[in-house]
C-alpha cells in the first residue's frame, strides 16, 4: 500500500446487522507526496455537470465513485492513494446501498471514513455526495 493504515477493519465486522463490506481503517499516515483535495462529488458527469438519470442510491454512488477514481487518475494517482472520504446521504435508509456500492471501489484500500445524514444536498434529486482526499506519494 502507498500509505500506512492503522487499525484496518471491515464494516461486516463492525456493523454485523447490515449487509456491508467496506475496507476502512481508523488512521491513515502519509509521508510527503501531493495531496489531492476533491470537491464533493455528486451523481453528475464531470464534463458537462449533467445529473445522471437515476434516483437509485446505488446507481448514484457508482457515478460518484467513478468520478472520484477518474479525478485521482487525472491527478496522476490511483485509488490506493485515497486516504479519506466523507459520505453525505439524505436518507439513512440509503446507507446500506451507498456503502455497499462505495465498498466495491475501496476494496483493499482502507481509507478513513466519516458518514453523515443531512437534510438536503445542493440539488433535490441528489441522494449522495462524497468528499474525498488522496495523497499521491513522491
Amino acid at each position: 500500500m502507498a500509505h500506512t493504515r492503522i487499525r484496518t477493519f471491515n464494516t461486516a465486522d463492525t456493523y454485523p446487522e447490515q449487509a456491508l463490506d467496506n475496507d476502512l481503517c481508523q488512521v491513515v499516515v502519509t509521508r510527503g507526496g501531493r495531496t489531492v483535495w476533491m470537491r464533493g462529488q455528486c451523481p453528475q458527469n464531470l464534463d458537462d455537470a449533467k445529473n445522471i438519470d437515476s434516483h437509485d442510491p446505488a446507481e448514484q454512488t457508482h457515478k460518484v465513485m467513478q468520478n472520484i477514481k477518474q479525478l485521482i487518475e487525472e491527478a496522476g494517482g490511483e485509488m490506493a492513494h485515497l486516504v479519506k472520504v466523507v459520505v453525505y446521504i439524505t436518507d439513512v435508509r440509503h446507507r446500506e446501498a451507498v456503502y455497499r456500492t462505495m465498498g466495491e471501489y475501496i476494496k483493499g484500500v482502507h481509507p478513513v471514513s466519516t458518514g453523515l445524514v443531512v437534510q438536503a444536498l445542493a440539488r433535490p434529486e441528489w441522494l449522495v455526495e462524497i468528499d474525498a482526499t488522496a495523497v499521491i506519494p513522491d
